[in-house]
Order: structure tokens, then sequence, then C-alpha cells
């Protein structure tokens, strides 16, 4: 006898919908799992073998044949463990035959018990898309799986309860929407930061217009400390943008059930070591998002920059302008999200103190300058603002009081961020570092005056087609903090001064 089970299963980021068909026949009892499995999914046999003993049911003596079907595209995890025990125990005749637009995931334990797996609001989100009305999902991950919202989730912990609302017998209770709590985890803040005003202007400019930062001073200057305090000023996610980060750190099994969705913008600091397939994705099986993906919609933060592997950074490149990843494997070829602002620190040399105490700087100019040009003039040429971080005085750390808060900054960050939403529309553009040429024509026209000053400063500081542009969103940004229609000359010049790349001759 044959029985068909919908699941689930994962792409990338993106769910689709996997029939599970189960057939009994008779012949020598054998039990086999086809359809392009991986190890984990055919070690489901033993999983569900051992929960169906354990559960109280005999298991069929017989031939059991599973097919996870579309059969040709690469499966992984054990996500079809339920499904496979629901699809043998209907095909056995002692459970009743579901219904087309239910559909069943989660791991099993060999007492029976139904655990979590990774991914399910993408899944979930499939669920949705492919009509199905009821998903039974492991308790643990039931609230996520609300997330997507049009199905109806049933929270199941273990094999028995699942058998008995099939029967009818103790019906399961749909998981109320899970919404999340008013109280948030509080962020690093900027009152706590005394001097560096400069350092602050930029990385509230950075944070209105969505703009990449790099910041350059000696250790123990505050980089780090400026950077972890970003996220504090930055616009709350919108709905949208929330699903879509979850759905990339759910796939990775980054989520729980007390915080099954991401309520503040992602900080991802990767160490120095990584490599470019754990900054821009892939494995060796199923092909995985990587740190610019875990950023999406929130910050990347690089620090030491130049201590970077030179392929890790170059991987950087085509995401920074497309806003996606391209990751081709010999498991297949994936494309991910990963829209990030982009915040790096770095020292000016080896030992960090070139320019600043020439006392303590051991660099000789060789030094220096093969240190510098660690980072490669494209990546540079991406960055929007370069801003120069010096380290504080005695009289700055002892005497000046708490500066300004971050609930304070986040207020005109905001208001700027407002004014772009009117001004774009439908557009689809979400803030200034995203305009096309299309806006760029459209929204940063330049006067007489602006058109002088960009011309003296185009040959004077030889700006490709690119820097180009970006001075123009970040002078389009520096307007709207500033509630101006137009860009006016201090909003152009203060974008050339964020954009000079003469910090190399210090």
């Amino acid at each position: 006898m044959m029985t068909q089970v919908r699941s689930l299963g994962l792409r990338g980021v993106e769910g689709y919908v996997v029939l599970c068909e189960c057939d009994l026949s008779g012949g020598l009892p054998n039990f086999e799992i086809v359809g392009l499995g991986d190890t984990a999914v055919k070690e489901a046999r033993d999983r569900v073998r051992a929960a169906v003993k354990n559960c109280g049911f005999d298991f069929p003596v017989s031939r059991i044949t599973v097919n996870l079907a579309p059969a040709d595209r690469k499966k992984g995890g054990t996500v079809y463990d339920l499904p496979i025990l629901v699809g043998i125990l209907s095909a056995e005749g002692k459970l009743p035959k579901p219904d087309a637009k239910w559909a069943f995931v989660g791991e099993l334990s060999l007492s029976g018990a139904v655990r979590s797996v990774p991914g399910m609001l993408p899944m979930a989100l499939a669920a949705k898309a492919a009509g199905m009305e009821k998903l039974f999902v492991p308790a643990d991950a039931a609230a996520e799986a609300t997330l997507a919202g049009g199905v109806d989730i049933y929270p199941v912990s273990h094999v028995t309860e699942l058998v008995a609302h099939l029967k009818g017998e103790a019906p399961i209770s749909p998981a109320p929407v899970w919404t999340p709590d008013e109280a948030q985890t509080p962020l690093p803040d900027f009152a706590e930061v005394k001097g560096q005003e400069n350092v602050k202007r930029c990385l509230e400019i950075a944070a209105a217009g969505g703009h990449n930062v790099l910041m350059i001073g000696p250790p123990g200057s505050g980089k780090s400390m400026l950077a972890r305090r970003l996220p504090s000023v930055l616009p709350d996610l919108s709905e949208r943008e929330a699903l879509e980060a979850t759905a990339i750190h759910s796939v990775l099994g980054m989520t729980s059930k007390e915080a099954p969705m991401l309520t503040q913008r992602p900080f991802r600091a990767p160490h120095h070591t990584i490599s470019a397939t754990g900054m821009a994705g892939g494995g060796a099986g199923l092909v995985r998002p990587g740190e610019i993906s875990l950023a999406h919609h929130g910050v990347l933060f690089l620090d030491e920059l130049p201590e970077f592997h030179k392929d890790v950074l170059e991987v950087l490149r085509q995401p920074m302008e497309e806003g996606r990843v391209q990751i081709s494997r010999s498991a297949g070829s994936e494309s991910f999200p990963a829209r990030f602002m982009l915040v790096c620190a770095m020292n000016p040399c080896k030992c960090g103190w070139y320019g600043y105490n020439d006392r303590r700087c051991r660099c000789s100019e060789k030094d220096v300058e093969k240190y510098q040009h660690k980072i490669s003039g494209p990546l540079l040429d991406r960055i929007d603002l370069i801003v120069d971080v010096p380290p504080p005085d005695f009289a700055t750390l002892s005497d000046k009081p708490a500066g300004e808060s971050s609930a304070e900054i986040r207020g005109r960050v905001n208001a700027a961020r407002s004014l772009q939403s009117r001004r774009f529309g439908r557009q689809g553009v979400p803030c200034n570092a995203q305009m096309g040429r299309g806006e760029l024509e459209e929204f940063c026209p330049l006067d007489g005056e602006c058109q002088a000053m960009m011309k003296g400063a185009f040959e004077r500081m030889g700006l490709t087609a690119r820097g180009y542009d970006r001075i123009l969103r970040v002078a389009r940004t520096i307007a709207d903090l500033d509630g101006s229609e137009a860009i006016q000359l201090p909003h152009l010049a203060e974008a050339l001064q964020y954009r000079a790349t003469g910090w190399m001759a210090k």
C-alpha cells in the first residue's frame, strides 16, 4: 500500500514543498530511502524504526520504500523523520491518510520525542505560498513557524500526541502567533563615549543613509567601541526586513523558541582569521550562507581590516554593489541576500602609531606603505566615508561630561530615513546608499557652485565614476539630516571631506 505525505525542504535560504511517498510491499524486509538525501536523511531509517517501536506500535515487516520528491534535488538534515513515520503508519492503515494540504516537519528521537530543526521560518513561508492549511512542527519551533502567517501551526512534542490528534482522540490546539516583548536587550549607548565628535557625526551620517565606513586610528582610540554602538542609532527593522534576516539565521540554526525572530538589526563581527567561504558562504555539502548574509539588513564590522586575508576582502566587492552574493560549488549554486552596512576599523601601520606618535612608531615608510596597501583600491573605492579617529587626550577622558545619547542621534536618523521613504515612494530604494543612476539624477542635482566644487575635487582627488556617485549619495544624506530639499555647498564639502583618501600619506 502506498501513501503520500507533504513535507518541506530547504534550498539556500528558501523553502520548497517535498512529497514524501511511502510504499509497503511484499518481499524480504527492507527499508530504503531514495530521493538524493544526505547521510542525515539516510539515518532516518534507524530513528523512525526505534521511534515507532518505542511508541507502542509494531514496525511493519515488509519492504518499505520512501521516495522524497522532487528526486533530482539534494536534500539534507533530519527534517523528514516525522513525515516518514506518518507515511509508514498511514500506509499500514494505523493512521488515516493525511490531507494533501497538511505538511509535517520534525526530527525524531529514539523515544518518539519531536525535536526542532533549522530553517523553520523559510519552510513555513514555503508552506504558505503552496497553499498549505495545516503545518505540524516541533513544539520548540512552533513560535518561529507562526511568523509566516496564513497557516495553522500545530506544535508536536511527541509522536503519541500527533497520533492521538490524527485519530481525533486528543486534538492539538494551533499555536498562537508569536509577538515580541516590548522590552528589548539594551544596546551600548553613544552617551558612554567621551570626545570623538567627528567620528560620531560620521557614524550618524552612515546610519542615516546606510553608507559604508572606514575608521583609521591608533590602538585604544575607540574605533571598536564606536562601531559596536552603531546599531543603537539604526532605524528599527521593518516587518519585511525582519523576516528576511530571520530566515537566514533560521537556516543556520541561530534562532530559538525564546527569540524566534530578530527584533534588532544584526551586528556581525567575524575574526580576521575567517576564510572566504565563511565570509561569503558555501560548504562541502549543501550550500549555506556566510557572514555577509548573516549581516543582511544590519552591520558587518571588520576590525583590524588589513589583517584579513586578501581573498576574504575581495569577495566583498560584488555583494557591496549588488546586495546579493552568488555561490557556485560542486554541490550546487545558490544566491543569498547580502545587503549590509560595511564598517571597518584599522591602524595606520603595523605597530599602530604612524602619524600619531612618532616616538612610539618604529615602522619604516616602506612598511607603512605595504601595510596600508593591503586594502585594494577597488575595495576602498566602495567605502563612502573615511574618518580619522585620533587618540583622546587626558582632559577629554577625565573632565568631559557624557556625550549625546544614542536616542537623540537616533531621532535625527529616523527623521532622515522618513524623508528618504517619502522621496523614493514605491521605487523600492530603502535608503540613499542604494540609489541608482536614475535616482541620483532626479534627487541629487547640483547648482553652479556645487558643480564647480565637484569638478575641482574630481580632478584633484582622481575620483572614479563610482566615487563620484558615492559622494553624491553621502551629500544627499547630509542634506536630509539638515532638512534641506537641495544639496548645498556645505553638504557637498562635508561629503568630500569624508571621501578624501590622503590618509595613506600621513
